[in-house]
C-alpha cells in the first residue's frame, strides 16, 4: 500500500493542497469508479478504477469515448488514494496537477479482466453504462474503447466539415411576426467543432483558422465534455466598441505563434456565436430556428472571448433604425420556422444593410499620383458572372494606409502577368495586370447601370472566400 502510494506522496505538499493524504492500509477490495473533469494547464478527464486498496489512474485527454466507432488515448498515471473518490476543488498555482477538478461521474463497474496491459469493465454509473476496455500501447500509453454499441442508441457521428449557410440580401420582411432579428456583424464567418474540450474553428472555404486566435481555445475547456458545432463570426472590435475590419485583417495574415500570442495581447477578438448545428450526438440543423436558438442559449457561452448576442422576434424595423444609429452594419433576419441548410444562400435567412458590402477578385492595380507616386494608386477589381469569366467592376482607391498599401504592392507585384484577366468590357489601359487569385472586401454606395462600383472603399483582403466563388454578391 505505502509503496503503491509513494509517487502520490512525492508529487504533493499536504500543506498546499487541499488533495486528501492516504490514509491507513485499506479494507477489503471493492469496484468503484469516479471520472474527473480535470481543468488542469490542460483539460483532461481522469479516469480512476478501485482495485487492491488503491485507485489505478488514468488520464484521458478527450474523455471517455461514447461510441466505439473512435478509441481515445489514456495515459497511465500513478495510484491515487480511495479518499480521491470523493475529492472535487481547487488545486492551488504551483502544486502539482494545479488547477479546478470537479466530479464528472461516478459508480460500481463489474470487473471483467485485469492484466498489467489490459483491464476490462463493466460501468454502472450516473452518466457512464457499459462495457469498455483499456489497452496499453506503449509505455504509460493506453487506449480505451467502448466495447457495447452507444448508450444512446440514435447517436450521430459529430461532422467534421460543413459549408455555413448564406443569407441573400433584399428588405426587412413585411410581416415580420415569424423572424427573427439580429445583428450582422463585420468580421468573418467561422464553423466551430468542439470536441474533448478542444475547439476547431474553420472558416467558410474550410481552412483552419485555429491557430490564429489563440484566444478562442478556452472555449473548448468551457464546453467540457460535450460534443457541439457552432456557427458565428470572429469579430474584433475597436476602441469606441464597434466591430472593426481593419483590426481584424491585421490577425489574418499573422504566421508565426509569437506574433499571434502578442496580437491576442494586444487586439484581442471574440467569437460571436449565433447558431448550433450539432449537440452531444445529435444533428439540430433539422430544427426549426428558434429550437436551435433555445438551446444554444441553454449552454450558456458568454465568455471573455466568446458570446451569445441576444435576437429579437418581430419589429426589426426597430432593431435596424438602432443598428443605423450606432454605425453598424445592419441586421440578418431569419425565418423562427427555419431549418439549417449548409452551403445555400437560403431565402430564411435576409440581410438588410445600412453599409453595402461586397467581395471583389483583384485583376490589377493602377500606379498612384501625388503622394503615391511609384506606388499602389488603386485596386482594379472584378466578379465573375455564371459562365465564370472575370468581368471589370471598377477602380477601389480609397481605404489603404501606408502599412496596407506597401503589402499589397509586395503581393501584386508577386502576382503580375502580361494579359488582361477581364473578359468584356476592359480596364483602363495603364492598368498593371495580375493574376486574379486575391479577393478583397469593399464599402460601396450603389451599382451602377453598368455593373461598376460606385465610391467604393477597401476594407481587407479575405482569405476565407476563394476567389472562384465571387459572384457580385453583396456580403
Amino acid at each position: 500500500m505505502g509503496d503503491r502510494l509513494g509517487p502520490y506522496r512525492a508529487k504533493r505538499d499536504f500543506d498546499a493542497t487541499p488533495e486528501p493524504a492516504p490514509a491507513e492500509a485499506a479494507g477489503e477490495d471493492g469496484a468503484r469508479y469516479v471520472v474527473q473533469e480535470h481543468h488542469a494547464r490542460a483539460l483532461h478527464w481522469d479516469l480512476r478504477l478501485e482495485h487492491e486498496g488503491t485507485l489505478a489512474s488514468w488520464a484521458v485527454p478527450k474523455g471517455i469515448p461514447p461510441d466505439p466507432a473512435r478509441n481515445h488515448l489514456a495515459v497511465r498515471t500513478e495510484d491515487h488514494p480511495l479518499e480521491y473518490l470523493e475529492f472535487h476543488g481547487d488545486i492551488p498555482a504551483g502544486e502539482y496537477g494545479a488547477g479546478t477538478m470537479r466530479i464528472w461521474d461516478r459508480g460500481t463497474f463489474e470487473l471483467h479482466k485485469w492484466r498489467a496491459d489490459e483491464v476490462m469493465v463493466t460501468f454502472h454509473g450516473e452518466r457512464l453504462q457499459g462495457k469498455y476496455v483499456l489497452f496499453r500501447t506503449d509505455g504509460k500509453n493506453w487506449m480505451i474503447h467502448r466495447m457495447d454499441p452507444p448508450q444512446d442508441a440514435d447517436r450521430e457521428p459529430m461532422p467534421t466539415r460543413l459549408e455555413p449557410m448564406l443569407a441573400r440580401a433584399g428588405d426587412l420582411p413585411r410581416e415580420d411576426g415569424g423572424w427573427a432579428y439580429e445583428v450582422k456583424w463585420d468580421g468573418i464567418r467561422a464553423i466551430g467543432y468542439v470536441e474533448g474540450g478542444r475547439l476547431k474553428l474553420l472558416s467558410r472555404n474550410s481552412n483552419d483558422i485555429t491557430p490564429r486566435y489563440p484566444e478562442l481555445r478556452e472555449l473548448g475547456r468551457a464546453l467540457g465534455a460535450r460534443e457541439a458545432v457552432l456557427d458565428g463570426e470572429v469579430v474584433a472590435f475597436g476602441p469606441d466598441g464597434k466591430p472593426s475590419f481593419q483590426i481584424l485583417q491585421s490577425r489574418m495574415h499573422v504566421v508565426s505563434d509569437a506574433a499571434q500570442r502578442r496580437f491576442a495581447a494586444s487586439h484581442p477578438v471574440a467569437y460571436v456565436i449565433f447558431d448550433l448545428l450539432f449537440l452531444d450526438g445529435h444533428s439540430l440543423m433539422g430544427l426549426p430556428y428558434d429550437e436551435r436558438r433555445a438551446a444554444l442559449a441553454e449552454l450558456g457561452l458568454n465568455g471573455s472571448n466568446w458570446q451569445t448576442p441576444a435576437h429579437r422576434t418581430g419589429d426589426g424595423a426597430a432593431l435596424l433604425e438602432a443598428t443605423r444609429a450606432q454605425g453598424l452594419e445592419g441586421v440578418i433576419a431569419k425565418r423562427l420556422d427555419g431549418t439549417y441548410a449548409p452551403g445555400r444562400r437560403s431565402q430564411g435567412w435576409i440581410k438588410v444593410k445600412n453599409i453595402r458590402r461586397v467581395e471583389v477578385v483583384i485583376g490589377g492595380w493602377l500606379g498612384g499620383e501625388g503622394g503615391r507616386a511609384g506606388r499602389l494608386g488603386a485596386l482594379v477589381v472584378g466578379y465573375h458572372d455564371e459562365d465564370g469569366s472575370l468581368r471589370y467592376a471598377g477602380r477601389v482607391g480609397t481605404g489603404f494606409d501606408d502599412r496596407e498599401l506597401t503589402r499589397l504592392g509586395r503581393l501584386l507585384a508577386a502576382r503580375a502577368r502580361d494579359t488582361s484577366p477581364f473578359a468584356g468590357r476592359q480596364p483602363p489601359k495603364l492598368t498593371h495586370f495580375v493574376e486574379p487569385d486575391l479577393v478583397a472586401s469593399v464599402d460601396f454606395t450603389q451599382w451602377t447601370s453598368a455593373r461598376t462600383l460606385r465610391q467604393p472603399s477597401y476594407k481587407g483582403l479575405r482569405d476565407d472566400v476563394a476567389a472562384e466563388d465571387v459572384r457580385g454578391e453583396e456580403s
